[in-house]
């Protein structure tokens, strides 16, 4: 069983900025890791939950959705399991809770899709002030 942990939320003002982990916990997480992919959603309470970034593990290509593009990015730490999400320029709108998701596949149709991701943590509250 995948286990994840993300961590970094909080409370920041318009313009600032957060780093969010995401880290592979228990006996698997090392296979947990090793050459898949990550990814983080993003989900505000009553809102359908939506693709933020991912990167993959083997190379290092990463995907971003649109409206983080040139503010956040996403890297990973492969000798510490852990997947980064370095938010800049944070707007009242990015204000959600913070998912990181791991697939069963090492290849994805789709790897802003929701649906092709099995392991889900539980998720970190992000939170702008204007």
């Amino acid at each position: 069983q995948v286990q994840l942990v993300e961590s970094g939320g909080g409370l920041v003002q318009a313009g600032g900025s957060l780093r969010l982990s995401c880290a592979a916990s228990g006996a698997a997480s090392g296979r947990a890791f090793f050459g898949y992919p990550v990814a983080w959603f993003r989900q505000v309470p009553g809102q359908d939950r939506e693709f933020v970034a991912t990167i993959r593990r083997t190379n290092g290509i990463t995907y971003y959705a649109d409206f983080v593009k040139g503010r956040f990015t996403i890297s990973r730490d492969n000798a510490k399991n852990t997947v980064y999400l370095q938010m800049n320029s944070l707007k009242p709108e990015d204000t959600a809770v913070y998912y990181c998701a791991v697939p069963s596949s090492l290849y994805l149709s789709d790897y802003s899709g929701k649906g092709e991701y099995d392991y889900w943590g539980r998720g970190t509250q992000v939170t702008v002030s204007s």
